[in-house]
């Protein structure tokens, strides 16, 4: 015989709270939604069937307290559609922790994990500690690319995680990089302030240039030790777009080691013989201060790319040609 009949999921209307004004649409789903994949909250905002106050809405748009938000049924097979993460995933994650208290937890996130899933990726940080810890409330501070390690920080609540991304918006906080370039600088610090502008190429990839009709763009490039045609570099920046350290490194002429978006060839080669397999870009450094506490959190170069500064140390690379 069939078992009883479940009944069907419903829509809900959910009223935005005072702690949630200001938080981007996915991130409010994804607590509303405990276990659904972010492919599936993505899908469901670009079908329309996520509403704000009626209208469509895009899931990086910010709710304002006060907006009532139309969530649809979500199928108990939807939400289980990826399953739960590998426990060597979990692991993984868990060991990279460095540091948490009450308001903050922070991981040296390794390369190849992605900050939160979506576009082909099921599991990021984000879902890994949510699995993990499902009783504790986390939000992504910020993000990291996928391809770039180091200092990630999640908010444990509400309040931490405004007031962290209103330090952010207002330039006081500090963030520090380790990075590996073409070439030699020829100044340092190297300031670079060009305004970039997002697109998106047919086929849905993602790129940045620059361009005067961008968001404004600050960085400063200060050169640490030189490797023959490499440089090992520490990057500050003033503002956090997306891919900002590459395009600007690209932009004066010393592209990132590893990077096969906005890189050079012939140097990219030159420095996988020397044992690279990953972008060169590492999130050493970030603090702040909130109130009367002050934060530095620090991660030191991921074992992989130290072993890359070593083996330049030992033979620094000869000058590369130029690509054609």
């Amino acid at each position: 015989m069939a078992g009883p009949e479940q009944a069907a999921p419903r829509v809900e209307r959910v009223v935005v709270a005072e702690d949630r004004d200001g938080q981007r649409l996915d991130n409010f789903l994804a607590s509303r939604l405990k276990g659904v994949p972010k492919s599936l909250i993505y899908r469901i905002c670009r079908s329309g069937e996520v509403r704000i106050n009626g209208g469509r809405a895009k899931p990086d748009q910010r709710v304002a307290a006060g907006d009532e938000i139309r969530i649809p049924p979500v199928r108990v097979a939807e939400r289980g559609e990826s399953g739960p993460p590998p426990a060597t995933q979990l692991e993984r994650i868990e060991a990279a922790i460095i540091h948490e208290d009450r308001d903050f937890l922070v991981i040296d996130k390794p390369a190849g994990v992605a900050s939160h899933g979506g576009s082909g990726v099921s599991f990021g940080v984000i879902e890994l500690l949510r699995a993990a810890r499902p009783h504790d409330t986390l939000e992504l501070v910020h993000r990291l690319d996928r391809d770039t390690s180091g200092v990630l920080v999640l908010a444990r609540k509400r309040s931490a995680l405004t007031a962290l991304q209103a330090a952010i918006r207002a330039g006081q906080t500090e963030k520090h990089y380790l990075a590996l370039l073409a070439g030699t600088l020829e100044r340092s610090p190297w300031r670079v302030d060009a305004p970039l502008r997002k697109s998106v190429l047919q086929g849905g990839e993602r790129m940045v240039r620059v361009d005067e009709e961008g968001k404004p763009s600050r960085s400063r490039f200060i050169e640490l030790e030189r490797l023959g045609a490499a440089s090992l570099v520490e990057v500050a920046l003033d503002t956090g777009r997306t891919h900002q350290i590459r395009v600007h490194a690209q932009h004066i002429g010393h592209p990132l080691a590893g990077d096969e978006k906005y890189g050079a060839r012939g140097f990219n080669k030159a420095i996988r013989e020397r044992g690279l397999r990953r972008l060169f870009l590492h999130a050493a450094r970030f603090a702040f201060e909130l109130g009367s506490r002050s934060f530095h959190f620090s991660a030191p170069l991921a074992p992989e790319l130290a072993q890359v500064v070593t083996a330049l140390q030992r033979q620094p690379l000869a000058m590369v040609a130029e690509d054609d």
